[in-house]
This record gives C-alpha cells, sequence and structure tokens, in this order.
C-alpha cells in the first residue's frame, strides 16, 4: 500500500495543515480541517461536497475544483458515493 500526504493549495505556515490531501494508492481524499469534502479515485471524476460549512471550507473547495460549484453533489449523495469507494478500497469512515 502506497499513502502520501501533503496539503493542497498555496498555504503557508500552519494553515495548510487545514488543507490536507491524503492518497491511498489510486484514492485521493481532500480534507478541510478534520472533514472529507472531495475525493477521486484513479480515473474516475473528482467529487467535490457542497458547501455547507464556512468561508475558509469555500476556498478550500474553490481550490480543489476551481470554483465549479455546479458540479458539487449534496451532502446526501456525496456521502453515498465515499461510503461507496471507501468500501471498495477496504477503507471505512469513522
Amino acid at each position: 500500500m502506497k499513502i502520501k500526504l501533503s496539503s493542497y493549495g498555496r498555504y503557508s505556515g500552519n494553515y495548510g495543515t487545514n488543507s490536507l490531501k491524503v492518497t491511498i494508492n489510486s484514492l485521493t481524499l481532500f480534507f478541510s480541517y478534520e472533514t472529507i469534502v472531495a475525493f477521486q479515485d484513479g480515473e474516475n471524476a473528482l467529487k467535490v461536497i457542497h458547501n455547507q460549512w464556512g468561508a475558509t471550507t469555500g476556498k478550500h473547495l474553490n481550490f480543489i475544483d476551481g470554483g465549479c460549484k455546479s458540479n458539487r453533489l449534496s451532502e446526501k449523495e456525496f456521502t453515498e458515493e465515499l461510503e461507496k469507494t471507501l468500501r471498495a478500497h477496504n477503507l471505512e469512515m469513522q
């Protein structure tokens, strides 16, 4: 298993720790603080949740998807897709 941790965006200092990108083999999970807000599995399309938090997470989401808000998923759709994808990788949400 190959795991890589990095920050997405162009953040300096401690702020970058709130925009974590975790790659596990072909699966990439994007976090805003401690919440998964986007993911991509190999060649499949990027899945991004609709912002329901605040301005900072909104900036994170805009950086991840380039501000393409029309493609963002509802919380229900996003959670269903995420759970399905995690199961396919023998992972689960806690």
